[in-house]
């Protein structure tokens, strides 16, 4: 009895923070509170309100601390969650400006920081601006000095003082590691770029895996990107700027296995979104498959694909039999060929390479021996007629094959393909010469 009645009061302490959020000029009284993590939000629980626009909530469970985001209306309010009541009141036409935290140290620290790192990016870039062109004789250049000095003192002043009242409290932690890397005025302007790549990261505890509950890691990674990005540069150069990016960042990330993970997921999820695949290949190669990372369960099918198809189809392999239909019907084997060198190919009617592709790989297989060289052309198309009018078109001689089951065709599967075109090149015991994704490559290794 006596144990029964101390849980119930220590579980009355565990569950007794409020959060309490008003937004005015709202007509919503329903809200959804999600838990934040990199650029993954995860739902928490529904809040329903009496009153429009005011909504409180006692969690029914133990929250962890980190940053939480309350959605309402296609509107929401990002707020540090740490065991302590939080009353915070916004109007809805201008949420962040309006913005008042009533009752909560943690989140006037959170959104003093929000506000003081806006102003310190748009003025320090500003002044970096004056001070890279103006005379440097000039009084005004002095002037200009000085401010810069003067901002970046307060903002230091801030970092280490102000949000360390409480230096083991989440908010202190988060904003040690999120802080924006400060850089010293005696180095020149034309050097400062390459200090940022060597000491930007120097402030981020990759340690601390309570931090994963927050967006500090991807925020940090992608400020750090941005100091390799070079709009100047080739695709293919520009990609080999950011692989050494993504050694910095998952170097020091390796510390904490978690935190490694956290990253590696969103590096590779940006960069599948903006096509950089050489970039994305690396990190699965290097980092994937290499250190054999479990990633997310979410992570995307065709990701997946590629990190398998990485670790099963090496030079040396031996490769699965394709066995399907060519346009006639009639059902043709890998097995069944029996050139010295067999091009497979996996390609789309669809897709703007394969258009570029097929019509070159079906001059190679003219001027070639058939029974040295051959191609089997896989489509991943799923309607007939687009399968047939492509292959009339751009590659008549090659030995077309399709199941019309595009992604979800056994080939497909059997050789994790993720992308089109996918050319692999296998000697007559089917073993693998290698993997190309350019005529250029493939035609030096025919040589």
């Amino acid at each position: 009895m006596k144990f029964l009645f101390i849980t119930c009061i220590l579980s009355s302490i565990i569950y007794s923070q409020q959060i309490k959020i008003t937004v005015g000029g709202t007509k919503e009284n329903k809200a959804y509170l999600y838990s934040i993590s990199g650029e993954k939000i995860s739902f928490v629980d529904s809040i329903l309100s009496s009153n429009k626009g005011q909504f409180f909530y006692q969690p029914k469970d133990i929250l962890h601390d980190g940053i939480y985001r309350l959605t309402f209306n296609n509107k929401s309010i990002d707020f540090i969650y740490d065991n302590n009541d939080i009353e915070i009141s916004s109007d809805v036409n201008n949420i962040l400006d309006s913005l008042k935290v009533i009752n909560s140290e943690s989140n006037k620290i959170y959104y003093s920081f929000v506000k003081l790192n806006k102003a310190y990016k748009t003025k320090t870039e500003l002044l970096q601006l004056i001070l890279a062109r103006y005379p440097k004789d000039d009084e005004y250049y002095k002037a200009t000095q000085n401010k810069l000095t003067q901002l970046q003192n307060e903002y230091i002043e801030f970092i280490n003082v102000t949000a360390q009242k409480n230096p083991q409290s989440f908010i202190a932690k988060y904003i040690r590691s999120a802080q924006l890397p400060v850089v010293d005025i005696s180095i020149p302007i034309g050097k400062q770029l390459t200090y940022l790549k060597a000491h930007a990261l120097d402030n981020v505890d990759f340690n601390n895996s309570l931090l994963i509950n927050s967006d500090a890691f991807t925020n940090k990674t992608i400020e750090y990107l941005t100091y390799f990005r070079n709009p100047q540069l080739p695709k293919e150069l520009l990609e080999k700027e950011f692989m050494s990016a993504v050694d910095s960042i998952l170097n020091k990330a390796k510390v904490n296995q978690l935190i490694y993970q956290h990253i590696t997921e969103y590096l590779i999820d940006g960069f599948k979104k903006f096509g950089f695949d050489q970039v994305l290949d690396y990190i699965v190669e290097n980092y994937v498959i290499k250190d054999d990372l479990c990633l997310d369960v979410k992570t995307e099918g065709l990701i997946k694909r590629r990190i398998e198809q990485a670790k099963n189809f090496k030079t040396g392999n031996i490769v699965p039999n394709i066995s399907m239909p060519d346009i006639t019907g009639k059902e043709v084997s890998l097995k069944g060929i029996f050139a010295e060198k067999v091009l497979i190919v996996f390609y789309a009617s669809w897709c703007p390479h394969c258009k570029e592709l097929m019509p070159k790989l079906n001059e190679i297989k003219k001027s070639s021996d058939g029974k040295n060289f051959e191609v089997l052309a896989i489509s991943l198309d799923t309607k007939r007629e687009d399968w047939k009018n492509f292959v009339k078109t751009n590659c008549p001689t090659l030995v077309n094959v399709s199941d019309l089951n595009g992604w979800d065709g056994k080939a497909a599967s059997d050789y994790f393909i993720y992308a089109t075109p996918t050319m692999i090149l296998v000697d007559k015991a089917r073993k693998i010469l290698g993997l190309y994704t350019s005529i250029n490559e493939l035609q030096e290794m025919l040589k």
